[in-house]
């Protein structure tokens, strides 16, 4: 979860063109599932795949990222100070586990919905409670278990040879035989 504290001020509305003034606020905000599908839901866009999101579309998944206090002003996301908008984009960009991958387990080209990670959840029988954790979390579980679920990959007759060779030059080696 991110907590921001948006400071007290006047602040430029160039929709409106007026200055609205804010009293200074906590807001907490968390990049999950469930906010994704509420901006899905909203846009009829997958979140994930659209890269060239407008100002009003990013924006507005910020205003989907808000967990408390619910009273926020709408017009207060479109006026937050630049830096504030490196906050929020530097949380959802971080990976939040040490976990790593190899590229292998991306599934690169397939366009993921909020309705296709909860398929995953229900296939890897990951509750849904996970939707509220953190977006990258929650992904980095689901590639673990569905790597453990993984049966091995079955070793080809040459990479058999050639490591029950390797294993035997060894064997000759430390116990200095020749067959």
């Amino acid at each position: 979860m991110l907590t921001l504290l948006i400071p007290e001020g006047e602040y430029w509305d160039p929709s409106t063109e007026t200055f609205l003034k804010t009293k200074s606020c906590k807001v907490q905000l968390e990049h999950s599932l469930r906010s994704i599908h509420k901006w899905e839901s909203k846009w009829k866009l997958p979140y994930l795949s659209t890269k060239n999101k407008t100002d009003e579309q990013a924006i507005d998944y910020i205003r989907c990222m808000l967990i408390a206090p619910k009273d926020v002003p709408e017009w207060l996301f479109s006026v937050l100070p630049s830096k504030v908008y490196e906050t929020i984009f530097e949380y959802c960009s971080d990976p939040m586990t040490a976990t790593t991958f190899n590229d292998r387990h991306t599934g690169r080209g397939s366009i993921i919905t909020a309705e296709i990670v909860y398929w995953w959840m229900t296939e890897l029988n990951i509750p849904f409670e996970c939707d509220k954790w953190h977006f990258n979390q929650l992904m980095a579980l689901i590639k673990t278990c569905s790597m453990k679920k993984e049966k091995p990959k079955k070793m080809s007759r040459r990479s058999v040879m050639e490591q029950n060779a390797a294993l035997n030059k060894q064997r000759r080696a430390r116990r200095n035989t020749k067959g």
